[in-house]
């Protein structure tokens, strides 16, 4: 079973979703002037610079055995690289309203994958009506009128390859607690590693030196996103997924839209239509399915 949510974990969890869910805005001003593989190239390098200050001030180091060298490997790829990628490439078509909202179908994923496998976080029968019911929500998402005009479906369809990304990640992470690297030095090493891969991707299919010149408001989102939605997000991330488990620290991406929604409205000018918080709905009732706590007993929340 994944371990009970304490309410320092709960807090931490809240401030994940808040550095996260600005995370959302940050892209959808920074790719209004610079191609995706630039802005994510710039995400992780941004935030490599920041964790690796971090490290040194803490006095900690990355082991480079083989393991944990491919342990980073592996979340560069799974947690930044692809999803970062796919949610850049889905707000040029999609506001990042509904980015957020489908991102929150992470943690149905991320039950899949961590039923499939681990063997410490098995689906019951309450956790898999909860996937139904996430899974339902995603559909209302797309909407069939999505499915008719096709406007909104490709990019809805990318936030959902993030999300199963996100979910791969989520049980990969895990090893890093099984190879005693702490959990800032894990962040380091996936950014760094992030970092090696997304530049010559940037400069191959962006060639950035042919590219005008950005706004001085995408540079500062760009720098936001990358030392306060990537840096400072990911020193969380990995804290309480080395104490609370893959499924839990999933549990964040139900937060995260409330956040983005937010800004999306008051500075973005975007809105939602009821399908979307319809769906969005559907989505919180399956977390709640998801995560149990609401159908515990008192004695049992308590212990």
């Amino acid at each position: 079973m994944p371990t009970t949510m304490t309410p320092r974990l709960w807090g931490l969890l809240l401030l994940l979703a808040l550095a996260w869910g600005c995370s959302f805005f940050f892209m959808a001003v920074a790719v209004k002037a610079l191609p995706p593989l630039t802005i994510v190239l710039g995400r992780v390098a941004l935030a490599s610079a920041l964790l690796w200050g971090l490290l040194a001030l803490n006095g900690q180091c990355l082991s480079l055995r083989g393991p944990v060298l491919l342990a980073c490997l592996g979340m560069a790829v799974l947690n930044n690289l692809v999803p970062f990628s796919l949610i850049v490439w889905a707000q040029q078509s999609i506001s990042s309203s509904l980015a957020s909202v489908v991102n929150a179908a992470t943690p149905v994923f991320t039950a899949c994958v961590a039923h499939v496998a681990t063997r410490d976080e098995k689906l019951s029968g309450l956790r898999l009506a909860g996937v139904l019911t996430g899974l339902a929500g995603v559909a209302v998402l797309a909407g069939p009128a999505a499915l008719r005009q096709g406007a909104e479906w490709p990019g809805i369809l990318a936030g959902l390859g993030a999300c199963l990304s996100y979910a791969f990640a989520a049980v990969w992470g895990r090893r890093f607690r099984a190879l005693g690297v702490p959990p800032l030095a894990a962040a380091a090493g996936q950014t760094t590693a992030s970092t090696l891969l997304a530049l010559p991707l940037a400069l191959l299919l962006d060639q950035p030196w042919n590219l005008p010149s950005p706004s001085p408001e995408a540079l500062l989102a760009l720098l936001a996103l990358g030392l306060v939605s990537t840096g400072f997000a990911y020193t969380l991330f990995f804290r309480i997924l080395d104490e609370a488990g893959a499924t839990n620290s999933a549990l964040v991406t139900q937060l995260v839209p409330v956040m983005a929604i937010l800004l999306g409205v008051l500075l973005l000018g975007e809105s939602l239509l009821p399908r979307h918080l319809a769906g969005m709905v559907l989505i919180a009732a399956g977390f709640a399915l998801l995560d149990g706590r609401l159908f515990r007993p008192p004695a049992a929340l308590r212990g």
